[in-house]
């Protein structure tokens, strides 16, 4: 497994090891102690699978309380992943990173709790798959603007197909700092 760092401490790219044949292809997509040693120390808890079209975008999502990490692929398809760091305190507060994750290049993207998570679909369809370390809470769901001038992703879209929810997301600057994780240190 080939493990990428970002500019942000903690988010992680993982290329894991694909073994193809005229059959096929087969690669491991978690292993505990693999990982471990490779800085994710997560329990996962849950798995998500989401099915979009071209355009969608979806996010900018996190919780608080009660974070979640979450470890992220395609299975069908590609899309750009976004992680933003809104850890309050943290010397990399605001900043995004982005990955490209396809059915071609395998990749994982990690994206460490106390992140906003979003990710827009490229391909004419997506699978996307979620480890999260914690179980989706309702009351503790939050979001960040998808296109926040001082964030300033660049979206590969103008104009993305959005849920209304996601449509009336505030500004990181807007959230109240209470409604936001705050920065302890290294990622976990």
């Amino acid at each position: 497994m080939n493990i990428i760092e970002t500019s942000i401490e903690g988010v992680l790219i993982f290329e894991p090891k694909v073994f193809a044949d005229a059959r096929g292809f087969f690669m491991e997509t978690w292993s505990r102690d693999r990982y471990r040693k490779a800085g994710v120390d997560a329990a996962f808890v849950q798995d998500n699978v989401s099915s979009s079209s071209k355009g969608v975008l979806r996010g900018l999502h996190y919780q608080c309380p009660r974070p979640q990490g979450k470890l992220v692929q395609v299975l069908q398809g590609e899309v750009l992943d976004v992680a933003v760091d809104i850890r309050v305190g943290s010397p990399t507060f605001g900043r995004a990173v982005t990955c490209i994750l396809s059915e071609e290049n395998h990749r994982q993207f990690y994206v460490p709790q106390g992140f906003a998570h979003g990710f827009c679909v490229l391909s004419e369809t997506a699978l996307f798959s979620y480890k999260c370390t914690d179980f989706y809470c309702p009351e503790c769901d939050g979001g960040v603007l998808w296109n926040d001038p001082e964030i300033g992703i660049d979206w590969p879209i103008a104009e993305p197909i959005l849920s209304e929810k996601d449509t009336k997301l505030a500004r990181l600057k807007d959230i109240p700092k209470d409604r936001l994780p705050v920065y302890a240190g290294a990622c976990k």
